[in-house]
């Protein structure tokens, strides 16, 4: 049996109903609706939501192991939805290098000087929001209820300018750890 999948999801101030195999979640941030597979049921308890496997089915041993793999997956997936109706996720990105900064245009477009010739535009989605240090415009939080799309939307920052192994420069997640290569000595 799934170890992820047999833990019950808490759900602080988040309204969850289930309407046949659709849970249907609404909280402070945000509000949607999750299709659950036929393989599993849900318990809805004392505020902790609990993901079973369906009793009207019979399974083999390859289907159990699948069953598993599902299991841990929508638990998964069904604890960010909720996790991001009650509260925003949050990424950083540091921005490297001499010159280089965001600006926040409007609160749907960033703007970057990344050493280039042009400065680029970049237009968030609705749900992200994004906040920038004032002092430097080195450092990017983004903002957004849904933790798949703001990873899509750090990766494709990241992408603008990535990480240069040398020198350092580039633009990479606050938290990741980049490694530097040392660069050509002189032999004498």
């Amino acid at each position: 049996m799934s170890k992820i999948g047999r833990k019950p999801i808490a759900l602080n101030d988040v309204q969850v109903s289930v309407k046949d195999r659709e849970i249907h979640f609404k909280g402070k941030k945000g509000a949607g609706v999750y299709l659950l597979p036929e393989e599993l049921d849900v318990d809805i308890t004392d505020g902790l939501l609990q993901i079973v496997p369906s009793k009207s089915t019979t399974f083999s041993v390859r289907a159990r192991r699948d069953l598993n793999r599902v299991w841990g997956l929508t638990h998964a997936l069904l604890k960010n939805k909720i996790l991001g109706a009650k509260q925003d996720f949050e990424v950083q990105l540091q921005i490297n290098g001499l010159g280089y900064k965001a600006v926040v245009a409007n609160p749907r477009k960033l703007v970057f000087s990344l050493g280039y010739s042009h400065k680029i535009d970049f237009d968030l989605p609705d749900t992200v929001s994004a906040d920038v240090d004032s002092k430097t415009g080195q450092r990017v939080t983004l903002k957004s209820p849904n933790n798949v799309l703001l990873g899509q939307i750090a990766s494709k920052i990241k992408a603008l300018r990535p990480p240069e192994p040398y020198k350092g420069t580039g633009i990479k997640l606050a938290a990741e750890t980049l490694f530097r290569k040392p660069g050509k000595t002189k032999s004498s």
